[in-house]
């Protein structure tokens, strides 16, 4: 007898990442380092289903294009596209534009060894992140179920394919 439970568990989750290159906001090191981190910590532990379709584990591919953000959801395995949700950019971009201003000085803050600067920048940074977080998941909202840690993650990764540095 299966754990439904487990199942469901199993399922409801992204397995695999791909970013469309051209999509891509080429960078420096830092900010190459800033989508692998993000890419694993999403796949190292997410919560992700899509409604009224139970066929993952999921392949999500992401794409930028005529400013709006492409989600292409496919099966772990195999070349069927499962669905495809595109968000308009211009709710997050000024959210973006936001956190990169806060970033720069979070890393001018690292660099100048300020610690109570730090602190106070980060906390402006992660109330930033969290408002993004809870922005995608609104706009996917009837379309696509995740957990907040999982919106976080992939906002993220989003704020990552559009920072550059």
């Amino acid at each position: 007898m299966s754990d439904t439970g487990t199942d469901a568990t199993e399922r409801n989750r992204i397995a695999k990442i791909r970013i469309d290159e051209g999509s891509i906001a080429r960078g420096n090191p830092d900010i190459e380092h800033e989508r692998e981190v993000a890419i694993f910590d999403i796949l190292d532990g997410n919560s992700f289903a899509l409604e009224g379709i139970d066929q993952g584990p999921y392949r999500l591919e992401i794409a930028v294009a005529d400013d709006r953000l492409v989600l292409s959801i496919y099966p772990e395995e195999g070349p069927e596209t499962v669905a495809v949700h595109t968000l308009a950019m211009a709710p997050l971009k000024r959210l973006l534009k936001d956190y990169f201003l806060v970033l720069d000085s979070y890393y001018q803050a690292i660099r100048s060894g300020q610690p109570s600067r730090i602190q106070a920048i980060d906390v402006g940074r992660r109330g930033l992140h969290d408002e993004g977080s809870r922005l995608l998941q609104e706009r996917l909202e009837g379309k696509i179920t995740m957990d907040f840690d999982t919106a976080r993650r992939l906002f993220t990764l989003i704020s990552a394919l559009h920072w550059k540095g």
